[in-house]
């Protein structure tokens, strides 16, 4: 059965079921539904929890999708039962730097949708106008674990825009893959790309100088804006207050897209991650962020964060990173491989495994063995349970949605994974995946292994 199809039965399937976001006070609310299923129970389990903890011989309840119990010795009468014996349960895996849909496969100029290149601020656009559901790269992401990913903008503009944070769920429309309640995230980029895209054109800006000033203009306009909409709506006849029965109703300030996003940011309504490879430029985006007052939460890619990893764990910025990527581009010359395991601070620290690849994505954990590998090797203690967290809970803070997912206690979504063994093993395969309790993917059932419309192809004519 198709992706397509199944997404058709599916809204027919749970039309009675309650709307998770709300549908008309927001633009492009999320319609997503979790799809109805019993309750599961996986038993005597390895189950690594997302919050530290290790638990051998566990149990897993999930029920009307969310965790109900974990455990040792659990029963629920009519649950699916799960025999996890030698298997390894873990949270899905977040991805928190995704071009998926807005780069999808096949890799063609028709489905370059990343990167609005026709200005260095790009606030205005939103990452799930160019999502293409059909995207096979999403199936693919949901076979190594991956339940949850944040989709950005690329890197091209100073700011290049929201990016959404998507349930990876077979849906028609992306409105029906928004993760509900999840904040936008402000997808920005310093360093070399925006001053190569845009100095090549002769325009501004050409220089990290320019970098910095075009940010700081924007978010000035953004503060006069805040400030505008916010004398407007302080008016009397906004909080209630009689007016003189003379006076004339105050026009609104004119509405403003870009501006919109800037002023959600400085509100604290939108989340703000940063593509920054350098300590020194990491410094200077944290000192902006005190200027205009928002909070980072975030940098990507960051190959030189273990450099100032003590000031991103004092002021509670992660760091979204690659196991080894680095020297494709002089501002990633100086990167390590124990970069994760040192911004990985056991009290404040919050490293996180990225992608921002279509093939990453499906063996994050095998990125994040790497990273366990080379930290043991300088004398850090980095068992399964602490890693796991690269993959789940740190990266559900840093994309708003830590409240909801990305550890397996009682009340969060049942998005869960059960790994025929050690997750950090080369050897470890995803065998089922469970969205909201449903159980999506079935290594050994081709029925429970999405397949989009676009890639059954096309009938050949007689």
């Amino acid at each position: 059965m198709s992706m397509c199809l199944k997404a058709t039965l599916l809204a027919a399937i749970t039309l009675a079921l309650p709307a998770l976001a709300p549908a008309a006070q927001e633009p492009f609310a999320s319609t997503y539904r979790p799809i109805a299923s019993g309750p599961v129970l996986i038993r005597n389990a390895t189950v690594l929890v997302g919050n530290g903890e290790r638990l051998e011989g566990a149990d897993v309840l999930m029920r009307d999708g969310r965790i109900a119990k974990v455990g040792k010795g659990l029963a629920d009468t009519g649950a699916t039962v799960v025999d996890g014996t030698g298997k390894w349960v873990t949270p899905g895996i977040i991805d928190v730097h995704s071009h998926l849909g807005v780069y999808p496969s096949p890799g063609v100029t028709a489905h370059e949708d990343g990167n609005e290149m026709t200005a260095p601020v790009t606030a205005q656009v939103w990452a799930e106008h160019g999502v293409w559901p059909q995207d096979p790269g999403f199936a693919t992401a949901l076979a190594g674990g991956v339940t949850s990913l944040m989709v950005l903008p690329g890197s091209a503009n100073l700011i290049g825009g929201r990016g959404t944070v998507l349930k990876n769920v077979a849906a028609l429309t992306v409105q029906d893959m928004k993760f509900p309640g999840a904040p936008h995230g402000l997808k920005m980029a310093c360093g070399e790309n925006p001053k190569r895209v845009y100095g090549s054109q002769g325009q501004s800006p050409m220089t990290r100088m320019g970098n910095l000033a075009g940010y700081r203009a924007a978010f000035i306009e953004a503060q006069a804006y805040r400030r505008a909409w916010e004398k407007y709506e302080a008016e009397p006849a906004h909080t209630g207050r009689k007016k003189g029965k003379d006076a004339d109703a105050a026009e609104p300030p004119t509405r403003d897209l870009r501006l919109d996003t800037l002023a959600g940011v400085l509100r604290g309504e939108i989340t703000v991650q940063i593509h920054c490879y350098r300590a020194d430029e990491m410094a200077l985006m944290l000192d902006l962020a005190k200027e205009f007052d928002f909070k980072i939460a975030a940098f990507h890619h960051a190959v030189e964060a273990y450099k100032i990893a003590d000031r991103l764990a004092g002021e509670g910025v992660c760091g979204a990173l690659w196991a080894d990527w680095w020297g494709f581009k002089m501002e990633a010359y100086d990167g390590i491989q124990e970069n994760i395991a040192l911004v990985d601070r056991p009290d404040k620290g919050c490293a996180i495994v990225h992608s921002d690849s279509a093939e990453g994505i499906q063996r994050l954990n095998q990125e994040a063995a790497k990273v366990m590998v080379r930290g043991e090797r300088v004398g850090l203690e980095l068992p399964p349970e602490r890693a796991i967290r690269w993959l789940t809970t740190n990266a559900a803070r840093a994309i708003g949605i830590a409240d909801q997912t990305g550890e397996l206690s009682a009340g969060k979504m049942a998005d869960v994974v059960v790994w025929s063994g050690n997750p950090f093993s080369v050897y470890a395969k995803a065998e089922n995946v469970y969205v909201d309790g449903a159980l999506l993917y079935d290594i050994n059932d081709p029925s429970r292994q999405p397949v989009t419309d676009f890639m059954l192809g096309q009938e050949v004519a007689p």
